[in-house]
């Protein structure tokens, strides 16, 4: 480990280290090609009136960004090889011009203009060609796009186009938080650092470096982002570790997670170092995680042909590579604190503990975290525990909830339409074995909800507004009780597919539903699409297609009993939560005249994720008791903090509230500082600057009707959950005896289940006993 007293910050944490580091026997000629190119480019060799000269040979040598692709890239042949460290090369170069050309003054202006100039030097097709480059940045992109793209297909082209806007784009938001020394939160900044790090674009030349490309059909598909996204977050992580020294004493720089725990949680540089080191750990299972149970699915869900899923575990492999290269780089590049690094010179064979890829035995013991033992704490925890009421914390909410006047009309409607939807009947002719009564769903008051989301929508749109809030909590409720209990995925995701079929593009025809979940999406898909344009119409089924998904995701997690990991959570439970359907619903019949690209620009992603955010961890508060005592629910944020950071529920509210101020806060800054910029740049009329004005309006009245929703509804008070939990013979899992029987019925449909049949004993509690207990997972 690195010595303290030599004057390092904290002593660097003990690495989980998957895969053994090799490197590529082209080495030598790399160097000698990328130092070459880099004179004729100008980044050694900088002319006086283009810019000042950022590295000298000296400091070139030393970095060695040739060692780097040689480590991350071991089986690439020679002139591959060239290709990628050139990229290194300018990647790394970009960042430290802008470093001392914009970030240093803090010249926004500048910078924008530079950063919008380096798209040109990328064409997707010969129409319009690059304008001459003036600086090495401009004069290496050209080269090195003219040289990349001819041998990849248009998919390819288009998501490494995006990939490396994203790089140089985003560098504007680090810029900005500088002029305002501001250190991001903790869910903005793992969002924002992907982008802005530039490992998705690593990602990609990782495809090229190794002469194959993820399918198109399944490049965004669930298991293909998460490994992209983990693979992005486990880079960054490592490199703040490492670069935290240079960054925070030299740079100025508050883009780094060692600093925002720091600032977040009030830890010192240590702790935050560690704990730093465990979200990346963690990163890393879930890699594995998916790789291992979700890879497999992929690939016979979409027929991929061998071909295909040989591109896709070459990918999978290069990535890999390029996790245990980057850490032996980082352990020996000047350009980062590794004091205790090994300094010998790289060899290309393993020989024992001296060898390449050695380096966690020669600077770490054995440990449950260098072991990867850790992953284990996620599979341990027992459902089912009396938790009790939870205290509230005090929520930051700056603003007032308002009321539909149309509330009274949606409540009677909401009911109605339940009842004729059959969702308070029995299940399939299982007497008893109903979802929710009458009772319930009045309590529950989605209409009442929806009055607080949308209060300023005429009555028949409020109904439709509440129906949707029924339809999907109806949904979430009904999925763990029917296919959880018997562990049926492959029931669920067929049940899932049938759903789009109720969504037609065209409104026209639909099979006829098997039960009242597909029953009630088809007659509220035509009330809802039938007024909405085509493509919104696309937007809107995604989202619902989304959530839906995202149940099979609970459902599979349940089935390993396992807590997930706490960057998934947090994005996945924006669709868990339904928040990406109800929004979009609030966007296509409230936007106006906006167009429609301004939707997908930075700010107003992250502002719509902050909201979401904010909603989602404030149920997750509210709904604590209802799930982990009487649903044995994995998917909760204050479990799952209390999981990570081993810590006591009243720890974990605490942090989870902090999370939700600190977007809560974000929101508002986003709205002061990033939509004046967004409108301009929009060059947006009076009209739409007071369109968009109404859309965070609706935003805002989004946010705060969900906190007044939580506090007067019936579905979280502990006494309705004793009621519902008491009534008739209650057996494990907190289900009713007659539900228990008819979910028997449909796993075993030759067995009959006698109606007086006694009640199942709650049986062992302990760990390993989760297969005797029914399984639940009813939503948020």
């Amino acid at each position: 480990m690195a010595d303290r007293s030599a004057g390092q910050p904290f002593e660097l944490p003990e690495f989980y280290l998957a895969w053994p580091a090799r490197l590529n026997p082209h080495l030598d000629g790399a160097r000698a090609h990328s130092k070459t190119w880099a004179g004729e480019v100008g980044i050694l060799d900088t002319r006086p009136e283009e810019a000042p000269p950022v590295w000298d040979e000296k400091k070139f040598d030393a970095m060695d960004y040739a060692l780097l692709c040689a480590y991350t890239h071991p089986d690439t042949l020679a002139p591959e090889l060239d290709l990628v460290s050139d990229w290194y090369v300018w990647v790394f170069y970009f960042d430290d011009h802008f470093l001392d050309v914009f970030k240093r003054p803090v010249d926004k202006a500048g910078g924008r203009a530079h950063l919008q100039r380096l798209p040109m030097f990328m064409p997707l097709d010969g129409d319009d060609p690059p304008p001459a480059p003036s600086n090495p940045v401009e004069r290496g992109l050209l080269d090195l796009w003219a040289r990349t793209v001819p041998s990849k297909t248009e998919h390819w082209r288009r998501r490494f186009f995006e990939s490396t806007q994203n790089l140089l784009q985003e560098s504007a938001w680090e810029l900005a938080n500088i002029d305002e020394a501001r250190v991001p939160n903790p869910i903005e900044y793992i969002e924002m650092r992907r982008k802005v790090g530039g490992a998705p674009w690593s990602a990609h030349l990782v495809e090229h470096a190794n002469f194959v490309e993820v399918p198109d059909r399944v490049a965004a598909s669930r298991p293909l982002r998460v490994l992209r996204d983990t693979f992005a977050d486990a880079v960054h992580l490592r490199n703040d570790l490492f670069s935290y020294e240079r960054e925070t004493l030299d740079e100025g720089e508050l883009a780094n997670c060692v600093l925002v725990l720091e600032r977040f949680l009030d830890l010192d540089t240590q702790a935050a170092a560690d704990l730093t080191n465990e979200i990346l750990t963690s990163r890393l299972y879930q890699f594995e995680h998916t790789a291992l149970t979700e890879l497999p699915q992929l690939f016979e869900e979409h027929a991929l042909d061998p071909l295909e899923r040989q591109s896709v575990l070459l990918y999978v492999k290069g990535l890999q590579d390029w996790q245990s290269g980057g850490h032996e780089w980082h352990m020996r590049s000047s350009r980062y604190m590794n004091q205790s690094a090994c300094h010998d010179p790289p060899v290309a064979t393993l020989s024992g503990p001296s060898a390449l890829g050695m380096t966690a035995v020669r600077a770490f013991t054995a440990s449950p975290q260098t072991l990867g033992l850790t992953r284990f704490r996620s599979h341990v925890h027992a459902p089912y525990r009396q938790v009790g009421p939870t205290a509230l914390p005090d929520f930051y909410m700056p603003y007032a909830a308002r009321v539909n006047p149309n509330l009274e009309r949606s409540r009677k409607h909401c009911i109605e339409w339940s009842r004729e939807m059959g969702m308070l009947d029995g299940l399939a002719g299982l007497e008893g074995a109903a979802i929710w009564d009458e009772r319930k769903i009045a309590s529950y008051d989605f209409a009442a909800c929806a009055a607080r989301l949308h209060p300023d929508a005429s009555g028949p749109q409020l109904d439709i507004s509440s129906a949707w809030l029924t339809w999907g909590t109806y949904g979430d409720d009904l999925f763990p009780q029917v296919f959880g209990t018997t562990r049926d995925l492959g029931g669920a995701k067929v049940q899932n597919e049938r759903l789009s079929l109720f969504m037609p593009i065209d409104c026209e025809q639909v099979p006829p539903p098997a039960n009242p979940l597909e029953r009630g999406l088809a007659e509220l898909w035509n009330r809802a699409a039938q007024p909405m344009q085509i493509d919104d119409r696309r937007v809107f089924r995604q989202a619902v297609e989304r959530m839906t998904a995202s149940w099979l995701w609970e459902l599979q997690n349940h089935i390993e009993q396992r807590i997930p990991d706490p960057v998934d959570y947090i994005e996945m439970r924006r669709n868990t939560f339904g928040s990406d359907m109800t929004m979009n619903l609030a966007r296509i019949t409230q936007r106006g005249d906006l167009p429609a690209e301004l939707f997908s620009t930075r700010p107003m992603v992250q502002l719509e994720n902050a909201a979401q955010d904010y909603a989602c961890l404030l149920n997750d508060v509210f709904s604590y008791q209802k799930e982990i005592q009487f649903e044995g629910e994995l998917h909760n944020c204050v479990l799952v903090v209390e999981n990570f950071l081993a810590i006591q529920r009243p720890q974990a509210v605490a942090v989870v509230n902090d999370l939700m101020t600190s977007r809560m806060k974000q929101f508002e800054h986003i709205v002061a500082t990033g939509l004046p910029l967004l409108a301009d740049d929009f060059g947006l009329s009076e009209h739409g600057r007071r369109t968009l004005n109404a859309w965070v309006t609706s935003l805002q009245d989004w946010m705060a009707g969900i906190l007044d929703w939580h506090i007067i509804t019936g579905r979280y008070d502990e006494s309705e959950l004793l009621r519902l939990n008491t009534s008739g013979t209650v057996v494990a899992g907190g289900q009713p005896a007659a539900l228990q029987a008819g979910m028997t019925a449909l796993a075993n449909p030759s067995r009959s289940v006698p109606r007086d049949r006694p009640a199942i004993p709650t049986g062992p509690t302990g760990l390993g006993t989760t297969a005797a207990r029914i399984q639940t997972a009813t939503p948020r």
